[in-house]
């Protein structure tokens, strides 16, 4: 275990490392240390499994980071991330769903777009404290990286922080999938078919891998409008990063336009916003943020 000054001399450098804002220290010191006090209050003879959810732009991998760094100096053992965008399927799995279920399961991101079984696979070899293999997701080019790239854990760990923007999300009724939320649905799925097939694979999400999580933390975003600011922001980030790659010509096709942001964000509106209004009732552990991105505070702890 490394002292406190060694924890905040770790922390300062992934500051400086991901050039962000000097103030970012309180965030770390009000919100970070906490935070993983509490996860290892929690901790257990076998790995501790840390669902955190957040919508799209919230800040999860950030957070996520941070708290994998703490964690490791505090507990002198490995905690592997895990984040549920890179168990996005295959672009050749999801046009066969395309083909077979609903045109608009193309789009990666709701469920029934990921390798739930991948996923599964991996929880299991790490819960197991066997070595294994995660895969990585190339969002430029929409498509999984080759398992040369993919993250490697050879070590048992201690604790896993697996991020995800639907992690734990509450399935809706059937009543409540009836009416369209927005224009995407109201014209591409006009008889519900889409929404009803996401909503029955969120169901499953459940079954196989959320509800094994040992606690869940939710990053809340003040409303859908800033859900969809803030994932645009990192839209024009991902363009500007790419677009120093001059030559990778087919990373900036997969670049969204802002129309293609608009109708691409309507995809996930429906479970971000019923997640917004519902999840805060059952997560252990919930961070409200402003419409800045700071968090305000650790609001609740169902311990």
């Amino acid at each position: 275990m490394l002292s406190p000054s060694d924890i905040q001399r770790i922390c300062s450098a992934l500051i400086e490392q991901q050039k962000l804002p000097d103030d970012f220290h309180h965030i770390v010191n009000d919100t970070y240390l906490p935070l993983s006090r509490l996860i290892l209050q929690r901790k257990k003879s076998r790995p501790l499994l840390v669902s955190i959810n957040g919508a799209q732009g919230t800040g999860k991998s950030t957070m996520t980071m941070f708290l994998k760094y703490i964690l490791e100096a505090e507990l002198a053992a490995s905690v592997a991330v895990l984040s549920l965008d890179d168990f996005y399927s295959v672009r050749e799995k999801r046009l066969m769903l395309a083909k077979e279920v609903h045109p608009l399961l193309v789009t990666r991101g709701v469920p029934g777009t990921h390798d739930i079984d991948l996923l599964e696979q991996v929880l299991d070899q790490l819960l197991e404290q066997r070595s294994c293999r995660s895969p990585v997701f190339d969002k430029a080019m929409d498509e999984r990286c080759h398992e040369s790239m993919w993250t490697v854990y050879e070590k048992p760990v201690g604790v896993i922080l697996f991020e995800g923007w639907c992690n734990n999300s509450p399935a809706q009724q059937a009543h409540e999938l009836l009416k369209p939320v927005n224009e995407l649905e109201q014209e591409e799925d006009k008889d519900g078919t889409w929404r009803r097939y996401v909503n029955e694979q969120l169901q499953c999400y459940h079954q196989r891998v959320f509800d094994r999580s040992d606690m869940c933390i939710m990053l809340k975003a003040p409303d859908f409008d800033c859900v969809y600011r803030w994932r645009s922001l990192q839209e024009k980030k991902l363009k500007t990063r790419v677009s120093g790659e001059a030559s990778d010509e087919k990373k900036q096709q997969h670049i969204m336009s802002d129309v293609e942001m608009k109708r691409f964000i309507q995809h996930f509106e429906r479970i971000t916003r019923h997640t917004l209004a519902e999840l805060p009732k059952t997560a252990d552990i919930v961070l409200p943020l402003d419409v800045d991105h700071s968090i305000t505070g650790i609001t609740k702890e169902k311990f």
